[in-house]
């Protein structure tokens, strides 16, 4: 490890390189200093960090966004020492934290400054009680046990755990287990709680419990927060500031509207913004001379009026015609499903999914979706009731024959993973069901090219990202060319090229006749891909309906802890203003309402 500039000399600015300075200033020293900072893996040629230049003052909120790779969880490691203490490379520059060098100061004792928070709450509760889970955090620094005593009640009053202090973390929901993970970081106090990826893996509501708690944390304590990832609304309502990383450099850094309102720069970065900001830069020529573009639903609801009204009205895209009536391809009839814990999560669910369709499972954290897909695959089996493939029981299926019939990419890749080189872990389903080695070859060369996984064959697949290892596991399902494909939350941890990506390949592969099931809390990206919507809530069928019908039944999604699109709450702002029906679903569909055409 270095401390000096590395060879080559300076770095270049990508092209499209902005740089916004930020207007929160005030006279208290930095709490957190990187200067020059860059920081190159073992055996990478490139680097991640790139001469990174920020300070961040006592009682900021800053927010750290960029596309899958551009350095978002390196720039979080390196604020606790893990990187590079831990990993080793090449570090060049100084980070300072609390006026602790990183590089120079013990890892347990850059623990007490600053607390870290994974995406993933499963990889950091391990205590058998919601109390127990804090006081192990405290234990291991040695904080004596009465002060333990006192903490503990503080810490769960703050994240809103008050009244669970005795659940098993198994027992929370999604967000409240990422608000235990929260909690046990702010018992240490520390000066800096960093957050990566925070609520990739929740529900719309888990996600919003999280953002509240966390503001809340910084507007009336004063916590200083760094939260990287891609939930663009969540961080425009909460961040104070905001740094746009592209190749391990920032690329802008300035406030929210600054940040997310410069749409071609985000472009340019593979960066989502807000869906409200999407949509009002489509009709940004008739906004008022001067009109920032609204970052938050509450401004774009106000700027509604300041629109005028079109003189016509869009027509509805015509809806897809029924199918013919046929035999289901799966049945579900009066399906219950009770873990051994006596968790039940399936209550009497009764549907139909037929040959070549394309369907969105939707729901809440712990809503069934998970238990009812792996009924299909044989690797639940009904309490009561039952599930046919083809007429047959799957609960007569073979391993082999499921796996041929119907491919299942669950939502935690890992558990899939066990080969020693991407291109092995794909083609080893096919070697295990006796594949001429020609087919094998084949088809483990086109599941690499369609995954864009060619590059990393002969990488072991835990040397990659997370979304990198979710789409080795759907490439191995994809070898396989089963009849059904079933993707369990495909876009999680996913940039929006990387969740698009995935998603045209479902499209192309329903296009070729396949059926497709996907289940996911993004329901901003199902436009254009699913027909269909099974809604699930607390083990129950909701709704079964057409997408457009089942996004616009605000009702419905309310019930299982889902919110639609920014863009499907614009448009009904708008029909009540017309009082008119604009079943509309993204931010193009509402821009179209002042098309020339009149059309989306």
């Amino acid at each position: 490890m270095a401390h000096t500039p590395p060879d080559g000399g300076e770095f270049s600015p990508p092209s499209f390189c902005l740089l916004v300075q930020s207007s929160r200033m005030d006279n208290h020293p930095p709490l957190v200093r990187f200067e020059s900072v860059s920081y190159q893996y073992p055996h990478r040629s490139d680097f991640a960090l790139q001469e990174i230049n920020l300070s961040l003052r006592r009682g900021e909120l800053l927010g750290v966004i960029g596309a899958t790779g551009a350095g978002k969880t390196t720039f979080c490691l390196t604020l606790n020492g893990i990187v590079p203490q831990f990993y080793g490379g090449r570090f060049f520059g100084k980070l300072s934290v609390a006026g602790l060098d990183t590089v120079d100061t013990p890892i347990h004792q850059l623990a007490r400054h600053v607390g870290m928070v994974l995406e993933d709450p499963e990889t950091q509760l391990i205590a058998t009680s919601v109390e127990n889970e804090i006081a192990f955090a405290l234990e291991n620094l040695n904080v004596p046990a009465e002060e333990i005593r006192a903490r503990i009640p503080r810490v769960l009053e703050m994240v809103r755990l008050e009244n669970l202090p005795k659940r098993h973390p198994s027992e929370l929901s999604g967000g409240q287990k990422q608000r235990l993970a929260i909690a046990a970081a702010l018992a240490v106090q520390p000066d800096l709680l960093v957050l990566d990826e925070p609520v990739s893996q929740l529900d719309p509501q888990g996600a919003q419990e999280v953002f509240a708690v966390l503001r809340e944390l910084n507007r009336t304590l004063g916590m200083t927060m760094i939260i990287s990832g891609h939930a663009a609304e969540e961080l425009a309502e909460s961040a104070q500031r905001l740094i746009l990383l592209a190749g391990g450099k920032i690329a802008a850094e300035g406030t929210p509207e600054e940040i997310y309102g410069n749409i071609p720069l985000l472009e340019a970065c593979g960066v989502r913004p807000p869906q409200v900001t999407q949509t009002f830069w489509l009709v940004r020529h008739l906004l008022p001379k001067a009109q920032a573009l609204p970052v938050r639903l509450d401004e774009g609801m106000r700027l509604l009026d300041a629109l005028p009204r079109p003189a016509r009205l869009p027509q509805m895209p015509p809806a897809a015609a029924p199918r013919p009536p046929a035999e289901p391809l799966i049945a579900v009839r009066d399906l219950h499903h009770t873990y051994p814990n006596g968790t039940q999560a399936l209550c009497g669910v009764t549907l139909d999914i037929r040959a070549g369709e394309y369907l969105l499972i939707a729901g809440q954290n712990g809503a069934g979706k998970s238990t009812l897909v792996r009924h299909f695959v044989n690797l639940l089996q009904p309490t009561r009731g039952e599930v046919r493939f083809s007429g047959q029981d799957t609960r007569t299926l073979s391993t082999a024959d499921a796996a041929r019939r119907i491919g299942y990419v669950g939502q935690n890749p890992d558990v899939q993973l066990f080969n020693r080189t991407v291109e092995e872990e794909i083609a080893f389903a096919l070697k295990h069901l006796h594949y001429p080695a020609d087919e094998i070859r084949r088809r483990t060369e086109a599941a690499l090219e369609a995954l864009r996984l060619n590059d990393v064959r002969q990488r072991h697949p835990f040397s990659l990202p997370k979304g990198d290892r979710a789409r080795v596991v759907i490439a191995a399902v994809l070898a396989l060319e089963p009849e059904v494909l079933i993707f369990d939350e495909p876009t999680t941890g996913q940039d929006l090229a990387g969740a698009t990506a995935i998603l045209d390949i479902t499209r192309d592969l329903h296009r070729l006749g396949k059926t497709v099931l996907v289940i996911t809390h993004h329901l901003y990206l199902m436009p254009g891909y699913a027909e269909r919507v099974i809604l699930l809530g607390r083990g129950r069928l909701l709704l079964d309906a057409p997408l457009r019908e089942a996004y616009h039944n605000l009702a419905a999604l309310e019930r299982t802890a889902l919110t639609p699109p920014q863009a499907v709450k614009l448009a009904q702002a708008l029909g009540a203003r017309w009082q008119v029906s604009l079943p509309l679903l993204t931010p193009q569909e509402v821009a179209q309402c002042w098309s020339a055409e009149g059309a989306p």
